[in-house]
């Protein structure tokens, strides 16, 4: 099963698309989220990929009643990220009734907070990495690290986390395609992860590809301007992919 995460990114109150991470490169897609999260399920969608920017930039929650609003309209799983960078930001997540919280590199950073997430929200823990040219970029993609995204995603699987957004930055934005290469070279360094892809999709034949190429424990697929843009349905995605 692949399932499909139509995406949210909040800013100023809105849903709006970056490219390549750049928050100089915004374009509004929808005044009222919570609506868009509506528009999402009648479509036929069954989870939602849900990131607060503002947050992502400073370091704490910016929209949490936006973000409980999308959780209690939308009847699908909601996944919420964007600035969890400490205990109480992250219990500021749960309390949103979101149903799994996605913490960054903070965790990758910082062990003791890692554990304590783990320990804290169990399966309901995704730790999102984001990368450009393989390299993990922190602080809402504004600084690219040395440090390997592999070497982070065994680390993480060792100490028990389940589920593993992975972003590639170069294409997140740009319809340009996913990068298979990079997914598979990460599944097959973490089987006992389930990964969801995201960056760069632009079109069915790309979810084909995700489909019949990625890595056997692709679990989920971001796509956001794709679906803004019209280049497919929620409906024609949900066809391509496993059930």
């Amino acid at each position: 099963m692949i399932t499909l995460y139509p995406a949210i990114d909040l800013q100023g109150g809105r849903a709006v698309r970056l490219r390549q991470g750049d928050f100089a490169q915004t374009t509004v897609f929808s005044d009222d989220p919570v609506a868009q999260a509506r528009a999402f399920a009648a479509e036929g969608a069954t989870a939602l990929h849900v990131v607060d920017l503002d947050g992502a930039r400073t370091g704490e929650p910016a929209h949490p009643d936006l973000a409980a609003g999308i959780a209690a309209a939308f009847p699908g799983a909601v996944h919420l990220g964007g600035g969890l960078r400490s205990r109480a930001a992250i219990e500021t997540a749960v309390a949103t009734g979101v149903d799994r919280v996605m913490v960054g590199t903070a965790v990758v950073e910082d062990v003791a907070l890692l554990e304590w997430a783990i320990d804290r929200l169990g399966d309901a823990l995704v730790v999102a990495l984001d990368a450009r040219q393989g390299k993990i970029a922190t602080h809402g993609w504004t600084q690219v690290t040395d440090r390997d995204a592999v070497d982070a995603a065994r680390e993480l699987a060792g100490k028990g986390v389940r589920h593993l957004v992975y972003t590639d930055i170069a294409r997140d934005g740009t319809l340009g395609g996913p990068n298979l290469a990079a997914l598979r070279r990460l599944g097959e360094a973490v089987p006992p992860l389930k990964l969801i892809a995201s960056g760069g999709v632009s079109s069915l034949d790309d979810l084909r590809r995700l489909r019949d190429a990625g890595p056997p424990n692709l679990a989920g697929v971001i796509v956001g301007r794709a679906l803004y843009e019209g280049r497919f349905t929620v409906g024609e995605a949900l066809e391509v992919l496993p059930a």
